[in-house]
């Protein structure tokens, strides 16, 4: 009978790279760029989307919206917030996926082997949750600067980014910058992410067991990146979902009538169907096409480093 192995399970190990600082710091520099660029190239439908969500009765559609937005500012009123959209979701992303890297192997190690494979999608939970908990203290004062760039009336406030994060800091009190949208933000992102990490890992699990069934590594980088932006649109449309109602408050905080106002006092008033719902197919297509192209960016700049793309059987 052969000895039992001296050698202590390592989850840092399991990948095709070990997981060590360096890995951990190309992760962060492939989130920076899966979340930069795919947010800032939709600054459009972001604003179109803010517009809708805020007032309703003036931007009915996303069309609409868009074709008010340029007639009344022209070719420039579809991309403000591009600035802070840039820099803070290069900054979310650079958070959100290193530390997911980072947390996931720490709480699995903290599980060890049989708890860990038993309670994968725990630990993905886990793991994403406590990334964007830091992540989001990032972009927090970014997404306020977005916010108030994009949902304010023509000549109200500054659309320039260093003169607008001038002007909210000018006004932190009226304001409450740099984090007073951190709680709805959390009660926002922290699902969309629990829920963007969980079903990516979730549905490309099963893509793997069912329609993959060979071993991940026999298939081409092409077909498993493929099996990337696929998982990634589908859990983008969960994410939408789950996060919408707090998407909304976010954007309502940052009209000039809610200053002051609670979230409560504001859910009241707007009311929680609304909340849900309004909008929600701008996002869904929004999310859905940005979080299948994030993954995708991430998955293919890891790739091309030689760490392997995430997920698997």
């Amino acid at each position: 009978m052969s000895a039992p192995s001296l050698v202590k399970w390592d989850a840092r190990s399991l990948g095709p790279v070990p997981h060590d600082a360096s890995y951990y710091s190309k992760c962060m520099l492939g989130g920076a760029l899966a979340c930069g660029f795919t947010h800032a190239g939709i600054t459009p439908l972001d604003v179109a989307k803010c517009n809708m969500q805020v007032n309703p009765a003036k931007y009915k559609g996303l069309f609409p919206s868009l074709s008010l937005l340029m007639k009344e500012e022209g070719q420039t009123g579809i991309w403000k917030g591009f600035g802070p959209t840039l820099v803070g979701y290069s900054l979310q992303g650079m958070f959100k996926y290193g530390l997911y890297e980072i947390f996931k192997d720490t709480y699995m190690n903290l599980a060890g082997e049989d708890l860990s494979n038993k309670y994968k999608p725990a630990i993905w939970l886990a793991g994403s949750a406590s990334a964007e908990v830091f992540a989001d203290i990032a972009l927090c004062p970014l997404e306020m600067t977005k916010v108030k760039i994009q949902t304010s009336a023509t000549g109200t406030f500054p659309t320039g980014f260093a003169a607008a994060f001038a002007k909210m800091n000018a006004t932190k009190v009226e304001t409450r910058f740099p984090f007073g949208s951190l709680g709805p933000l959390w009660s926002r992102q922290i699902p969309y992410t629990m829920a963007k990490f969980f079903f990516f890992e979730k549905i490309v699990q099963l893509f793997y067991t069912h329609v993959f069934t060979e071993p991940k590594d026999t298939y081409s980088k092409p077909t498993q990146l493929g099996v990337t932006f696929a998982s990634g649109y589908l859990a983008g449309v969960v994410c939408a979902i789950v996060s919408h109602p707090a998407d909304s408050l976010v954007s309502l905080l940052g009209k000039a009538e809610n200053k002051g106002k609670s979230v409560g006092q504001i859910t009241s008033e707007v009311g929680f169907g609304t909340l849900a719902t309004k909008g929600l197919g701008t996002r869904v297509l929004m999310i859905g096409t940005l979080t299948g192209f994030q993954w995708w960016i991430y998955d293919s700049f890891k790739a091309a480093m030689g760490m392997g793309t995430t997920g698997g059987k």
